[in-house]
């Protein structure tokens, strides 16, 4: 689940994980209400939130066992768990030091472990890399995606990492101002909604765009001796706009071909740019905000998310 800070991903993790009751709307979670079935889905799933869930005075072994323990796993197994999970994650030498002596990219492991211990089979994590540095993100994610590879576990996670949401997801959803508005794999998202870019400098610019407008292009812009144009496939479209150029005369001295991103998604369909985090939405855009401190909808905005019926009619799903 992709979007800016203040788009509504946590609250949706909240709702799905059902530490918040849905204002409107019906969810599943491996098979189960999260408003009607709560305790179910609770033991079928692992939650890591945005904070650190261990106890700083505690020591990550005991922290584990307690965790156990707390699931309802009786001591001996919740002791072979806390060290499966403490090998499984390199954190076996620090099984005995406290929490709070930990780097942060060690508690984030803990914390994954702690969201681990009873085995769920489904592993909600909301924007767990926040605040690492390149090293220790890349570390966590491999120890994630390889214990998701051994367990066949579905990982839900929450990220404004577009590079995360693009390497590791299978299914992207792009979140904006409360509302789904891309729902797909990476690659169709992009090859669908934003498309590879052209970039192509010449001495007679004017001559050339008029070339490229030919193509089956979008976006076409000039500026100075350089003109950018949006296409379906650049690897193939260039080598024909290179040809038409050679035909006609006309000179190009530098052409480069630049595979879209989800922040190129992202502009496509709000018209600003997932870096931008919080910024303003554009003219026209609809979708209530959230409020991030109580995790609901204001009652003046309750009534824009879709209810059950509606998402089925619209064939989405209500959150």
């Amino acid at each position: 689940m992709l979007g800016p800070n203040g788009a509504g991903k946590s609250t949706t993790m909240r709702m799905l994980t059902t530490l918040i009751t849905p204002t409107a709307g019906r969810a599943e979670v491996g098979g189960h209400d999260v408003v009607t079935e709560a305790a179910q889905v609770r033991r079928t799933i692992g939650y890591v939130g945005q904070g650190n869930g261990a106890g700083h005075n505690q020591r990550a072994r005991d922290e584990l066992r307690t965790q156990g323990a707390v699931f309802g796993l009786d001591r001996r197994t919740a002791r072979r768990r806390a060290d499966e999970l403490l090998d499984a994650l390199d954190l076996a030498a620090l099984a005995d030091r406290k929490v709070s002596s930990l780097s942060g990219g060690q508690r984030r492991r803990l914390d994954v472990a702690i969201g681990l211990v009873h085995a769920p089979s489904i592993l909600f994590l909301d924007e767990p890399s926040t605040g690492l540095d390149p090293q220790n993100r890349a570390n966590l994610w491999s120890h994630v995606l390889r214990m998701r590879a051994e367990h066949a576990m579905t990982v839900v996670l929450t990220t404004h990492y577009m590079d995360e949401a693009d390497a590791m997801a299978e299914r992207v959803i792009v979140v904006d101002h409360g509302r789904v508005i891309a729902d797909d794999t990476a690659e169709r998202l992009k090859a669908d909604l934003a498309g590879d870019r052209i970039e192509i400098t010449s001495g007679a610019p004017g001559r050339l765009a008029e070339l490229v407008r030919r193509l089956p292009a979008r976006d076409v812009t000039v500026g100075g001796g350089r003109i950018e144009a949006r296409v379906a496939d650049g690897p193939r479209t260039l080598p024909v706009l290179l040809a038409a150029a050679q035909a006609a005369g006309v000179p190009v001295e530098t052409a480069l071909v630049h595979r879209p991103t989800l922040d190129d998604v992202f502009l496509t369909l709000t018209g600003r740019s997932l870096r931008e985090g919080g910024a303003g939405a554009p003219v026209g855009a609809a979708g209530p905000a959230v409020d991030t401190a109580t995790g609901r909808v204001p009652d003046e905005a309750a009534s824009a998310i879709p209810t059950g019926r509606e998402a089925a009619a619209s064939g989405r799903s209500a959150t």
